[in-house]
């Protein structure tokens, strides 16, 4: 949640006439969280957003997660660089893990959307490791590009254009039950970032560029909420947005912008933490200066996820508390099962003075479950690395 902001054209007073050049209203509509209680803001149409022309229900193959029953408790590593390619950004999510918090997979398209998509119940992000485009929005554009954090309130009309110069896209998908934001411990009562925090207000990319589009036809608009998604039909472009302002929009925050915290000695994940989303969070893992205590042991110790699960993404660069990790591997160290450096990796990392390492990682407060997909990457021989 990047603070106000405002695009395109909005009369001087809200819930007030707002006519068109040929006298007729634009049709305003509060767009809000919690109710009216929470964020919003508030858009200006062409046309009424509640004028849908037809509503069908939407039928793919498979719509329900194929669970993976394991009969043990145990880490995994899942090497997702064997996830086939196909689909686009959002029917193409491939799902690793989830549970009644937040759904984790990946997505690598090859198709352009020919549809619009809202998420109806849940924010989305898209951590962007290859390949770059514009998410075209009900509030305007946002080009992306890789290390970038695409944030997706719910209830956004949305579709990716990605472009035929972009050769290969893989997108990380995070759809949370609720509102991801930055860590309250970074803001102040009045919502502002904090001197201490790892990035500001100046680090987050908002629309700049708002097209407004006019023209009639066939536009179909997926609507997900839950397990459901239905096609709306609108005989009007969905982006016939002629201005909005508020704080609830999608923005964007590039791992790189994000500022590492350090110390004498090994800092524990939260200083690294970058989002909360409701019993989870996102952490970012950058190229940073390590602990600089004369007897500092720069590697992570051992500890045991007593409360939470561990996933980590690995992006870019040496990770050095493993070995036998991929660019876009996955990790996860479930609750109950003590982890740590693998052999070696303490004796290695002595007198290191910096990481280049890039990864995300999310721990969720509640168990995740995987599904059959994890299962056919995973690496049975992983929780037997740190013989």
């Amino acid at each position: 949640m990047p603070g106000y902001h405002r695009l395109g054209e909005i009369p001087p007073k809200r819930h007030t006439q707002f006519r068109k050049p040929d006298g007729s209203f634009y049709a305003e509509e509060v767009f809000g969280t919690e109710g009216f209680a929470g964020n919003y803001s508030i858009l200006y149409y062409h046309y009424p957003p509640t004028q849908v022309k037809k509503i069908k229900p939407f039928v793919r193959e498979q719509t329900a997660h194929e669970i993976w029953d394991e009969s043990v408790q145990r880490h995994h590593h899942m090497k997702t660089a064997r996830l086939l390619s196909g689909g686009d950004a959002v029917l193409g999510r491939q799902t690793l893990m989830f549970n009644n918090d937040v759904l984790i997979g990946v997505a690598k398209p090859t198709l352009n959307m020919d549809y619009f998509f809202r998420d109806g119940d849940s924010d989305l992000v898209y951590f962007v490791h290859d390949g770059h485009g514009t998410l075209e929005t009900n509030f305007g554009l946002l080009p992306y590009h890789e290390g970038d954090y695409i944030v997706i309130p719910r209830g956004t009309t949305f579709r990716f254009d990605i472009p035929t110069d972009s050769p290969r896209t893989t997108f990380l998908i995070i759809e949370s039950h609720g509102s991801i934001e930055p860590p309250r411990r970074y803001l102040n009562k009045n919502g502002q970032l904090l001197e201490h925090a790892p990035y500001c207000e100046r680090d987050f990319r908002r629309p700049e560029e708002l097209v407004t589009y006019i023209e009639q036809g066939e536009f179909e608009v997926r609507v997900k909420v839950g397990a459901k998604i239905s096609s709306y039909w609108f005989e009007h472009h969905p982006f016939n947005v002629v201005g909005w302002d508020g704080y609830e929009y999608p923005w964007i925050f590039n791992i790189g912008d994000f500022e590492p915290i350090t110390g004498r000695i090994h800092q524990p994940p939260p200083v690294h933490q970058t989002f909360q989303g409701p019993n989870f969070v996102v952490c970012s893992f950058v190229p940073r200066k390590l602990d600089y205590h004369p007897l500092s042991i720069p590697v992570p110790y051992n500890h045991s996820n007593i409360d939470s699960d561990e996933m980590i993404y690995y992006v870019n660069g040496n990770f050095g508390s493993r070995r036998g990790i991929e660019r876009s591997s996955i990790t996860l160290h479930p609750r109950g099962i003590p982890h740590g450096p693998q052999p070696g990796a303490v004796e290695k990392s002595l007198g290191a003075e910096r990481t280049e390492e890039l990864a995300v990682m999310v721990d969720t407060f509640h168990p995740l479950q995987l599904t059959t997909i994890a299962r056919s990457i995973d690496d049975d021989a992983y929780p037997y690395s740190w013989l």
